[in-house]
């Protein structure tokens, strides 16, 4: 099993649509059977939390099924579980880098890296642009992919 969790900071925005847009990809190709797909925050701020309205109406108009979820802080424990977590920006990776003692087994990613670029998602929480946000998800998660299918994972 390839076991991946995307961060972002609240847990309601741009890791809930990473999620949700990973799986449907997973599904689509037939592979749900080799992942684990989950999210988490970096903050407290919204635990409990279901998706952004934006977020569910972004899949909603794509017709990629949003996944159930409560937004969670991301723990310890976490490390260990998962072979890949996924940051969507640099306070993102700053901050799993500091929780996870500067990432010992290297499993920390900010998910634009696979699509070969440094760039951030920017956070529609703050900008309001889901369209944008969701082509980046969509760059990072098929570059995401592309990287398993190079390190023959899938």
């Amino acid at each position: 099993m390839i076991k991946v969790l995307f961060i972002c900071h609240g847990n309601i925005c741009r890791s809930t649509l990473s999620e949700s847009v990973f799986t449907h990809k997973v599904n689509t190709l037939g592979l749900e059977n080799m992942f684990v797909i989950d999210s988490a925050a970096t903050s407290r701020e919204e635990i409990g939390n279901p998706p952004h309205r934006g977020t569910v109406n972004k899949l909603r108009e794509l017709g990629i099924p949003l996944v159930p979820h409560r937004a969670r802080q991301v723990t310890l424990d976490d490390y260990d579980k998962f072979d890949y977590i996924i940051g969507m920006d640099t306070a993102n990776i700053r901050n799993l880098n500091r929780m996870f003692k500067h990432d010992p087994e290297g499993k920390i990613y900010k998910l634009l890296s696979f699509a070969g670029s440094g760039r951030d998602i920017a956070d529609p929480w703050y900008t309001g642009d889901f369209d944008e946000t969701y082509r980046d998800v969509e760059e990072g998660s098929e570059g995401f992919l592309n990287y398993l299918r190079e390190k023959g994972e899938i």
